[in-house]
């Protein structure tokens, strides 16, 4: 074989054996074992023998093949020791490669170095966290899948880290539930459990600063009291206690929500031995359970609270809450167990008591069983007499028809013969008064006596009109009882005011006395009370011409209460003694009879209806008393009046009594309404009254106080802003100074003050023209003498001075002044000793002369006497006798300013004739004064629904009738 340089060298015939040449199959040979390093097989080797190009090939190719051989078994081994075996940190070691092989290896180590770091840190962090640390997280550099593991695992640790620390937080959250839970087991006292909690809880959310307040119900608000505390700062007092809504306790409380703030303000203190400084959060819990509230606790700290703490002390209200009100349920429950232990004692007792009662019962069966037939028997004697019963019942039942329409027909009967008796009792009185004042000056000073007589004997008559028809209203139940409280002290200055003059006067001793132990106050009807104390006192003093009366109010026994006045409470006894003639034993019982006396006879010393004590035993009855009296003929006797503490009898419905007639008030709105004017407003100014007496609070001031009592407040008109107001003065000056600074109603003077005070006094008046027309009230002491009272009486002629020798009659004289509606209202009492030729002509009043009244009364005697009365005034009087010519008198004149209305006339009566009246267009605002007899109550309602414009009662008061017309003709 040739050598072969080239490409065609391989391709031809093999060489020569001695290797001068290539042969064919040394080439086959050659490109087996490249196949063969081509497939991966480094076992196959050419056979080194020759020393040509063939043998430096084989060698060269045995070589390469050892090397990929040597390499291959490095990299399957660092393969299989880190992937198959996990054996990490191993290296392909291949001694003497270099180049491209070098690269190889180095590769082959590289990648398993970096595949064995990222391995040991994922190892390395997974082992930490199945040690349980979940701090670690995976920082090795990677890409790829390696990298998304990494960050997978990462993610993995972190959310098992967030987890297992969530965990943990409620963990930590459910075991100190628990634990507060169970530590305020078993404590009954919310003061400790208080403690308790505050003690426990504050530290354990690093707070410090803890307060437990607990809701307590108190009158009228829940109340926040401070029960328990932890670190709470000195000088904060021991009473803690807030309203609901007050601080922001009080607001967490009332809004059931936390409150928490991380913004403390400076004056919030946590305090220790050390100093004071503020806190950095304040966080307030209201503890709630099923909408109740129970109490609110507060917690601060010097740094904010952490969201677990937050989370933890957003449940713990509840748990609280649900042992709070296990305490307060135990602590009644507690309670109601003792009750139930007591009254299961009480049971065991009573049925003790029922098992003997049993045996007893059935013991008494027996008898019973007995006595069955017997009563079976009786049964049929008490069926008859109930029929018996029922037939007597029947006819008490007619018998109280008959009583009750005999009642009303005794009432209508009183009614007419008040209105029969009224009627010439009107005109008798007005002109007896218009004869007594004597205005022309043309009677005697013993005509005019006569007249004064005939005025006090027609007053009497009135009074007993009144008697019997209170008697009439109180049997026929038509009596109101207005309890009301009383002050007893009050109640005895007005006893005293009142009979200390009478007694004073007739030299007798009086004294009232209250024992240490009577009631304060009473409750009871005070008009009623009084009315019965003064016929009482009023007839002791009547009844004693010397010694004494005594009223002494004490409790009453129970053994000395009248039989129909007991069972009625504590009671009162008001006991009148007087050293006067007595009663004999036989007498005492009548005395109480309607118009029954002790002394019957005609020829008795001592006057009087004998209605008086009829009618104080029956409102004592109604005030749920009664009235007894005790006598002996010759020393004295005892009236005792015995009231309950308390009036607690039944109600009755009231009936409206007529009230006091008055130009102002219902009547004055009633009629300003008709005329489509505004009602005249009650304004009044302050009635004052000026006493004048040698020394201060004298017997003068007490009967003017007794004056001032007599218009109590309740009769007062409405309008009266500060009642009346007495001044008491000592001598002339003092009373110049006084009238200057203050205008007065009237004076009150004692005559016979020493060095001619009062004669001093009424020369001042008289040199002061403002003053001419002051009224002056002179009392005419016996004491005076002749010269004295003779230049009195002549001052009198020529001023408004009226000389009364008697206390009753200064002190009505008092209340008639004091009571008027203007102050030159009241006509002043003419003296029968004046000098009648000093004394001028009446002169017509210049607001009334001229004006025109239409009087309507089918009683000539009333027409008479009113016209009397207004004629004197200057009015012009027109005349009518019944309602329908009193309406065609109205149209024929048309210059009438006022009407005078009798009630109760023929064919159309005053009501009707008002109405009428008031229909007519022209007449809607004409002043009608309506006049009744009947006094009865509804009176004055009715006439005002009828249209009238005022209402007045006869007998009529010459005074109040021209004081009321000249109200509606001039205002």
């Amino acid at each position: 074989m040739g050598e072969r340089t080239g490409p065609e060298s391989l391709s031809g015939s093999p060489g020569p054996a001695d290797g001068t040449g290539v042969g064919e199959a040394e080439l086959r040979r050659l490109l087996a074992g490249l196949t063969a390093v081509r497939d991966g097989d480094f076992r196959t080797r050419l056979p080194d023998t020759s020393d040509g190009p063939l043998g430096g090939i084989a060698t060269v190719f045995n070589a390469m093949a050892d090397r990929l051989a040597q390499v291959t078994s490095e990299v399957t081994r660092v393969a299989r020791e880190v992937g198959t075996e996990g054996t990490l940190g191993g290296r392909a070691d291949v001694p003497g490669v270099g180049g491209a092989w070098l690269d190889l290896t180095d590769s082959v180590n590289f990648m398993a170095g970096n595949l064995t770091r990222q391995v040991r840190a994922i190892a390395e962090v997974a082992g930490a966290v199945a040690e349980g640390d979940l701090t670690r997280s995976i920082t090795v550099d990677a890409s790829g899948a390696v990298a998304e593991l990494k960050d997978n695992i990462n993610s993995m640790v972190g959310s098992l880290r967030e987890t297992t620390r969530a965990n943990q937080e409620q963990d930590w959250l459910k075991s100190n539930l628990a634990r507060i839970s169970g530590l305020m087991q078993g404590h009954r006292d919310l003061a400790v459990v208080a403690d308790l909690v505050m003690d426990e809880l504050t530290p354990l959310v690093g707070a410090q600063y803890g307060a437990f307040y607990l809701a307590e119900d108190g009158p009228g608000a829940t109340m926040l009291t401070l029960v328990g505390s932890y670190g709470r700062p000195a000088g904060t007092g021991d009473d803690v206690r807030f309203a609901l809504g007050e601080s922001l306790v009080g607001q967490a409380a009332r809004s059931r929500r936390i409150i928490a703030t991380d913004q403390v303000p400076g004056d919030y203190v946590i305090s220790s031995g050390l100093g004071r400084t503020t806190p950095g959060s304040l966080i307030i819990l209201p503890i709630v359970v099923d909408e109740q509230l129970l109490g609110v606790i507060e917690l601060a700290s010097f740094t904010a609270f952490t969201p677990v703490h937050r989370d933890f002390l957003g449940q713990l209200p509840e748990t609280i809450g649900v042992n709070v009100n296990t305490i307060v349920a135990n602590a009644r429950t507690d309670e109601l167990l003792g009750e139930s232990q007591r009254l299961t004692g009480e049971l065991q007792a009573r049925s003790a008591e029922l098992q003997a009662q049993q045996e007893e019962l059935q013991r008494s069966n027996a008898e019973l069983e007995e006595k069955a037939a017997l009563l079976a028997s009786q049964n049929r004697d008490i069926e008859a007499k109930n029929l018996e019963i029922e037939q007597a019942r029947q006819e008490l039942e007619d018998r109280a028809q008959q009583l009750a329409l005999a009642s009303k027909y005794k009432s209508e009967f009183l009614a007419n013969m008040s209105h029969e008796l009224r009627t010439p009792l009107n005109s008798l009185l007005i002109l007896a008064q218009l004869l007594a004042q004597n205005p022309t000056r043309n009677l005697s000073p013993k005509q005019v006596e006569y007249a004064g007589v005939i005025h006090s004997a027609g007053s009497d008559l009135l009074q007993l009109i009144n008697d019997i028809l209170d008697l009439s209203k109180i049997e026929a139940g038509k009596v109101d009882i207005n309890p009301e409280p009383v002050s007893l002290p009050h109640l005895l200055e007005y006893v005293d005011a009142t009979f200390r003059p009478m007694t004073t006067q007739k030299s007798l001793d009086f004294t009232v006395t209250t024992a240490p132990d009577a009631p304060h106050a009473l409750h009871t009807d005070e008009s009623r009370l009084r009315q019965v104390l003064r016929n009482l006192l009023s007839n002791a003093v009547k009844f004693t011409e010397r010694g004494g009366v005594e009223l002494r109010i004490e409790p009453a026994a129970a053994t000395e209460v009248p039989a129909g006045a007991t069972g009625r409470g504590p009671m009162v006894a008001f006991r009148v003694r007087d050293t006067g003639i007595g009663i004999p034993e036989r007498q005492l019982a009548s005395v109480f009879g309607a118009f029954q006396q002790a002394d019957g006879t005609t020829s008795r010393k001592y006057g009087g209806t004998g209605l008086g004590l009829s009618i104080s035993r029956e409102i004592a009855q109604l005030l749920g008393g009664a009235v007894t009296a005790e006598s002996t003929p010759g020393q004295g006797s005892t009236f005792t009046l015995y009231l309950p503490v308390s009036w607690s009898t039944y109600e009755k419905t009231p009936l409206p009594e007529a009230p006091s007639p008055a130009p102002h008030g219902a009547a004055a709105a009633a009629a300003a309404d008709r005329a489509g004017a505004p009602a005249v407003p009650a304004q009044r100014r302050p009635r004052r009254l000026l006493v004048v007496e040698e020394r201060q609070g004298g017997l003068l001031s007490l009967v003017a106080e007794s004056a001032d009592r007599d218009l109590a407040p309740r009769h007062r008109p409405a309008g009266e802003p500060g009642g009346i107001q007495i001044v008491g003065v000592t001598s002339s000056r003092e009373a110049a100074a006084a009238l200057a600074s203050d205008s007065f109603r009237c004076v009150v003077l004692e005559l016979d003050m020493p060095d001619g005070e009062a004669l001093r006094f009424l020369d001042a008046l008289d040199a002061d023209p403002a003053l001419a027309s002051l009224p002056v009230l002179a009392h005419n002491n016996p004491r005076l003498n002749t010269d004295h009272e003779t230049a009195l009486r002549e001052r009198a002629a020529s001023r408004r001075l009226e000389l009364l020798s008697s206390l009753d009659e200064l002190r009505e004289r008092i209340v008639l002044h004091l009571s008027a509606d203007q102050p030159g209202d009241v006509l002043p009492i003419v003296d029968a000793g004046a000098a009648e030729t000093h004394a001028p002509a009446h002169v017509p009043d210049d607001g009334l002369a001229g004006r025109t009244v239409l009087v309507v009364d089918d009683d000539a005697r009333n027409l008479y006497a009113l016209s009397g009365v207004l004629e004197l005034h200057g009015i012009r009087v027109l005349h009518a006798e019944d309602g329908r010519k009193g309406i065609e008198t109205l149209i024929r004149n048309e210059g009438v300013d006022l009407i005078l209305m009798d009630v109760m006339m023929p064919e159309l009566d005053g009501y009707a004739a008002t109405a009428e009246i008031r229909r007519m267009p022209a007449h809607t605002g004409l002043p009608i004064i309506a006049v009744t007899a009947k006094a009865m109550p509804g009176d004055r309602e009715k006439s005002l629904a009828a249209g009238a414009s005022d209402h007045v009662t006869k007998p009529v008061d010459a005074d109040d009738l021209i004081a009321r017309v000249r109200y509606w003709l001039t205002r």
